[in-house]
């Protein structure tokens, strides 16, 4: 019997980006064919394609990129109910096992054996979506009424989602976003959603920050022009109720832990290159409350539903889409801060 072929962006190694032909998996029960038709390029898929991984994480095989995608429904395993051929989905790329101590405590994020799409974080890897065809687990397809560019992006708001979780009630809050990239443009839009009465976002690049205006936010502060731009907010003790650190920088963590009230709420959800020190005198003195945040796992329907509604408009996010024929060009653009805010490719 012929084997079925896709193609498909597969990393090799850092700047080695290729369109290959790959397998299309036999359709199993309980699995959900799909044809992809949008995914989005996300910060670890650049990590791979500039330095073949991050931290200990390493390319050592062959690996499709990608988990932002979505696509159409083609056909349906034995025992599938939740779609049917033709149908518009939305995939979760976290495929969990449901059986660990973390699964069975409700922490499904936190996973003993995940499989996430597009990481090199086991052995073998786990190939991504960015390909024609993706044959996954039932529970990972989510109907996602609405154009595929913008169910690409359930996945990164789920992260944005999880981390105002972490954050607690931000209604009436004094908001500070640091990093204006997607994830914390995308955090504007969440806080701006649960109701923030004031947001402040800063970065050191001027396009990002023009991107985030659009999007809602009160206040942008360049703090390469302006490094004291945030001074202002630290006075009788600070100002903000909730940050979100973006920017895995820890001059910007000092900096919200310098500006932040008593008792205000700080999630870290940017990852950086390096271990940071924290400012541990202030955090005790003024009874902060520094939390991570890590993926998601519920909130991945519920990012859905949103974006099905409209109730958050990820448009101004998107910057351009390019064909999967053109995949190095569409990875160089979205690593232009410059230019790009958020780049899809089109299958």
């Amino acid at each position: 019997m012929t084997t079925e072929t896709t193609r498909a962006a597969v990393i090799h190694a850092a700047h080695d980006l290729r369109i290959e032909t790959v397998a299309v998996p036999p359709l199993g029960a309980g699995e959900v064919r799909v044809r992809v038709r949008a995914g989005g390029i996300c910060g670890s898929d650049l990590h791979y394609y500039h330095q073949g991984g991050f931290g200990t994480v390493r390319v050592r095989a062959p690996m499709v990129l990608g988990h932002e995608v979505a696509g159409v429904v083609e056909a349906v395993g034995e025992g599938v109910a939740s779609v049917r051929p033709g149908d518009k989905v939305a995939v979760n790329p976290s495929l969990p096992c449901l059986k660990c101590r973390f699964c069975l405590m409700g922490m499904e994020n936190h996973c003993l054996d995940m499989r996430f799409y597009g990481s090199a974080m086991r052995t073998p890897h786990v190939g991504g979506g960015f390909r024609e065809v993706l044959v996954c687990h039932a529970s990972q397809a989510v109907p996602a009424d609405m154009p595929a560019e913008r169910a690409a992006f359930a996945e990164p708001l789920s992260v944005c989602l999880h981390a105002a979780r972490q954050a607690g009630d931000l209604m009436g809050a004094r908001v500070l976003v640091t990093g204006a990239g997607p994830i914390g443009a995308l955090c504007v839009l969440v806080a701006r959603h649960a109701g923030a009465r004031e947001v402040v976002a800063t970065d050191l690049a001027p396009q990002p920050l023009a991107v985030v205006r659009r999007l809602g936010a009160d206040v942008t502060l360049n703090l390469r022009e302006t490094p004291d731009a945030l001074a202002p907010y630290a006075t009788d003790k600070g100002a903000f109720d909730a940050v979100f650190e973006c920017s895995g920088s820890g001059a910007a963590l000092a900096g919200a832990i310098a500006v932040a009230r008593p008792r205000a709420v700080i999630v870290q959800v940017g990852l950086g290159g390096a271990e940071t020190a924290v400012p541990l005198n202030a955090v005790v003195a003024k009874e902060i409350t520094l939390r991570g945040t890590f993926r998601f796992h519920e909130e991945f329907a519920h990012a859905v539903a949103i974006l099905a509604r409209g109730a958050i408009d990820v448009a101004p996010l998107l910057t351009e889409t390019l064909l999967l024929a053109d995949a190095v060009r569409a990875f160089d653009l979205a690593s232009d801060r410059t230019r790009a805010m958020k780049v899809q490719l089109a299958f």
